[in-house]
């Protein structure tokens, strides 16, 4: 049922400009944590990079350096039978889920082992095993799908929340609206997650977006909303807690905007000449979130240099693992090319 009307006037999560120290402290174990998902992500994604400049990886590749903290900090308070789906920005969501980084590999590069059996490339990978369900390719589309399974959510009375992430750019389209709609309408569990990284293809949102503040975006549908400091995973995984406590709790859907930021261009054929290098390096030395949490680590005498070397050393392991595999791996049987693929009835495939 949807809650009453004195339950729905419970104080909304608090909004706001975020703010670099909004985070809440972090124990060893959690900073650490932290550090080896956002690093896993970080060497994943340089590799990729370097791969892509090699041809070894073809068609689109949409890189995730410098948003890292984002899912990180999210996949940090969900819990067994919650689902993720995103948009072809993808790669880090899938490893924060806990899917093979071999698996994910092989499957940019065009290889059988891959997640979709090397068939869908960068921006189309799913795992029913960890509640993956896709990077998408078309603009805004995974968030009504995202909103459909919330629907599920609802229908089956289980306590899962579904986190739809979408950017900046994908938030003026009018299916977002439509979900919106539906999705406050029916109360259903979904956490929509803005990652405004600021220039979408390569536009600035002050040149986009009529409404820059992207927490706002569901007022008029009396969903409640948070900015975020989207570079710092403390402050992440604080507002992913209130988000998820209000969705089980059958308040219906809220949005979280986390301000974020990616180094690289929007793919790999983006020279990013809409911003200068100065202002990509400021971010860099100044609010890198994996730089952030290791200079807490060592200042807090919670860890040590060579501590955090050798965490390095067995993530660049992994990784070099994944690239061996992937680059070893068959590529698909060309007997396999309609298998997996819907079309329809009687069209003569």
């Amino acid at each position: 049922m949807a809650p009453s009307d004195t339950a729905r006037s419970k104080p909304a999560p608090r909004k706001g400009k975020a703010t670099p120290a909004q985070g809440p402290s972090f124990t060893r174990e959690e900073e650490l944590e932290a550090y080896r998902r956002m690093l896993l992500i970080r060497r994943f994604e340089e590799r990729a990079g370097q791969m892509y400049g090699m041809g070894l990886i073809g068609g689109f590749c949409h890189l995730y350096i410098g948003q890292e903290a984002v899912v990180t900090g999210v996949m940090m308070v969900a819990k067994e039978g919650d689902q993720t789906i995103t948009s072809y920005r993808d790669h880090g969501h899938m490893l924060a889920c806990g899917m093979d980084p071999k698996g994910v590999m092989a499957e940019l590069t065009g290889r059988r082992g891959g997640y979709s059996k090397g068939k869908g490339g960068s921006m189309h990978m799913f795992s029913k095993a960890k509640q993956f369900y896709g990077g998408h390719g078309i603009v805004g589309a995974q968030v009504p799908l995202g909103t459909g399974i919330a629907f599920a959510n609802r229908y089956r009375g289980n306590d899962n929340v579904c986190f739809t992430y979408f950017g900046d750019g994908a938030a003026n389209q009018g299916q977002v609206y439509e979900s919106f709609n539906m999705a406050e309408l029916w109360k259903l569990p979904v956490v929509y997650i803005v990652e405004n990284n600021r220039y979408a293809m390569g536009t600035s949102v002050t040149r986009s977006s009529a409404l820059t503040d992207f927490s706002k975006r569901g007022q008029s549908f009396n969903i409640p909303g948070e900015q975020v400091d989207g570079m710092d995973v403390r402050a992440v995984k604080a507002a992913a807690q209130r988000a998820t406590d209000w969705c089980r709790g059958g308040n219906g859907p809220i949005i979280l905007e986390m301000q974020t930021y990616r180094y690289r261009g929007h793919s790999m054929s983006d020279p990013a000449k809409y911003r200068s290098k100065e202002e990509v390096q400021k971010m860099r030395e100044e609010h890198d979130p994996i730089e952030q949490v290791r200079q807490r680590l060592l200042s807090g005498k919670q860890a040590s240099e060579d501590e955090l070397k050798a965490i390095d050393a067995e993530v660049r392991a992994t990784i070099a693992e994944a690239v061996d595999f992937a680059s070893h791996d068959a590529e698909p049987d060309p007997a396999e090319l309609w298998t997996d693929v819907l079309h329809p009835a009687g069209a003569g495939l």
